[in-house]
């Protein structure tokens, strides 16, 4: 409703600003004409005095052509009246004609290119037309498919092609043999065809079972990537969570799944991944470039004024993902409450077996948030005791106590 009440405004504007200037250009061209005649018989008008006054025209002549030339100037005045009292009509039909033209071309170009009946969404509608999105989403092999076929790189020389084919063979007489297919997985990546690397690579999972890590698992979930051409099918998504249980630092699986949620319409759970892992660095980690290249067009996505942050700023472990998705949903009263839960048990974890000064800083600048500005500075100058000798770490400190406005 609220759309299509702006667009009537639009439209109205648009043709009151056009009939406007129309009828001020016809009502100046008008009044225009009238001033030239009403000029015109005036001139006549001292002609006949200059003629009588020179004995050239006699008085009743004279008499005469005043009457005749006063009587044209009340017809161009009249006229003028008339004009003006009708509101110049012969500009009316055209203002009517740009009227129709521009709200009936409007609603032609919309019904074409828009959606008719599809309302603003809620947040809620949002959010859920995004899960159906990930839910219905392609799978590894429909991905796949789409693609053009394998072939192999044109710096793919004969030898290489020649032990590739034994590397296949060999590991097809011997499925179980973890070295050959960690090898031909390998390889398989390194000619660029990945769909094979990642068949070989989920034979290394088998083969490992229990004893597979978050590493082993994630390179699983890459390959499926790669070879579907960038896109997250759901197959890697359940590795990427699946390493993720093993290891929740694990920083190439926390981007996959970020990379994951921008594809399927979430990109506020995209952002606070990648964020995240900005912030954690290192500068020289393979996600940094990828993130970097995409993070400020996802963060307007997301509705966020972002600025890039310094890479590797010693940030502490963020959160789960499914803590992310779990707050995205919340209301503002629900996910105070979590915030303030998760910062009552970092709390207590920093005063029972303490922990790094990123993790202090954190808990000083969540406090500040939350309104609680003296716990803050009494968690600021704790840290300060703590601390002391190390001035790295309280550099760490001072910053977040300086952000948190704490800091002497």
């Amino acid at each position: 409703m609220i759309f299509w009440m702006i667009c009537a405004t639009m439209s109205v504007l648009v043709v009151a600003i056009l009939g406007r200037a129309l009828l001020r250009q016809q009502n100046e061209q008008s009044r225009d004409a009238v001033e030239y005649d009403l000029g015109v018989y005036r001139d006549q008008l001292a002609d006949v005095e200059r003629d009588v006054a020179r004995g050239v025209l006699g008085a009743e002549d004279a008499e005469r052509t005043r009457t005749e030339i006063s009587r044209r100037i009340l017809a161009a005045d009249a006229g003028s009246r008339a004009k003006a009292s009708t509101g110049t009509a012969p500009g009316r039909p055209l203002v009517i004609v740009i009227a129709l033209a521009v709200i009936g071309g409007s609603l032609a170009v919309y019904a074409q290119l828009g959606q008719p009946g599809y309302g603003d969404l809620a947040l809620a509608d949002r959010i859920a037309f995004a899960e159906r999105m990930r839910e219905n989403r392609p799978d590894q092999q429909t991905a796949v498919d789409s693609l053009p076929p394998f072939t192999p790189l044109d710096t793919v020389t004969d030898e290489f092609r020649n032990l590739m084919a034994q590397l296949r063979e060999t590991v097809a007489n011997r499925p179980t043999d973890l070295q050959g297919n960690k090898l031909l997985a390998e390889n398989e990546a390194r000619i660029g065809n990945f769909a094979a690397a990642a068949d070989a690579q989920e034979q290394v999972l088998r083969i490992k079972g229990d004893a597979a890590t978050a590493q082993d698992i994630t390179d699983f979930g890459e390959l499926l990537v790669l070879a579907a051409g960038g896109y997250v099918s759901p197959e890697a998504e359940v590795a990427f969570r699946a390493a993720l249980t093993r290891d929740e630092t694990e920083e190439r699986a926390r981007y996959y799944l970020g990379l994951m949620m921008v594809q399927t319409g979430r990109p506020d759970i995209g952002f606070r991944l990648w964020d995240a892992l900005l912030r954690r660095g290192p500068e020289d980690a393979a996600w940094i470039a990828p993130i970097l290249s995409q993070i400020e067009e996802v963060a307007y996505l997301a509705g966020v004024n972002y600025t890039v942050p310094a890479i590797g700023a010693g940030a502490a472990p963020g959160p789960s993902v499914e803590d992310i998705e779990a707050a995205s949903e919340m209301t503002n009263e629900e996910r105070m409450e979590m915030i303030g839960g998760m910062v009552e048990g970092l709390s207590n974890r920093l005063a029972t077996e303490g922990g790094p000064p990123q993790d202090w800083a954190r808990l000083i600048t969540s406090l500040a948030v939350m309104g609680n500005p003296d716990q803050a500075l009494a968690i600021f100058n704790n840290a300060i005791e703590v601390f002391e000798g190390n001035p790295g770490a309280l550099d760490v400190i001072r910053a977040a106590g300086s952000q948190a406005g704490v800091a002497e």
